[in-house]
């Protein structure tokens, strides 16, 4: 109990769930929209800063679901909208040009086939899915990841 019989409401870190302190809470929410401790306000930051919108939304409601996501992963080859490395799954989050264009369909399947070389599964997810649907892609994703982690056993 706080003060005057007040309730201490503990806030924590959206990636690794370790509490922090009020001001760290304040400025995480404020600057990047969710709570982050300092140290991943550092490494994340730069992905985030590069991810797009639909992106950043995907990566938050995968973490609110305990999803042990990267954002904005390296691979060797190319940056990885959203990676579980756990799961051996990527996700790519896609605009309407990755439909209407040969050339950039092309080079997402190279891309896909790189990623696959490497044990990994990509999923495509349009972002108009995200922005209108994105609790339920969310959900859906997490089954998706939790029958990936199944099989692999």
């Amino acid at each position: 109990m706080g003060f005057f019989g007040k309730k201490k409401e503990v806030q924590i870190c959206l990636y690794c769930k370790k509490e922090i302190a009020g001001v760290v809470f304040d400025y995480s929410t404020q600057h990047f929209g969710f709570p982050l401790c300092r140290v991943h306000q550092d490494q994340l930051k730069p992905g985030l800063e590069k991810a797009t919108d639909a992106s950043r939304k995907l990566f938050i409601a995968l973490l609110e679901r305990n999803v042990p996501a990267h954002i904005e992963k390296f691979d060797g080859f190319k940056h990885i909208d959203i990676a579980i490395p756990k799961a051996r799954v990527n996700i790519e989050v896609d605009g309407q040009h990755h439909n209407y264009s040969p050339r950039q369909a092309l080079s997402d399947l190279q891309r896909t086939l790189y990623s696959f070389q490497k044990g990994y599964l990509t999923l495509r997810i349009p972002n108009s899915l995200i922005h209108d649907n994105l609790y339920q892609a969310a959900d859906y994703i997490v089954d998706f990841l939790n029958e990936s982690l199944t099989q692999m056993d």
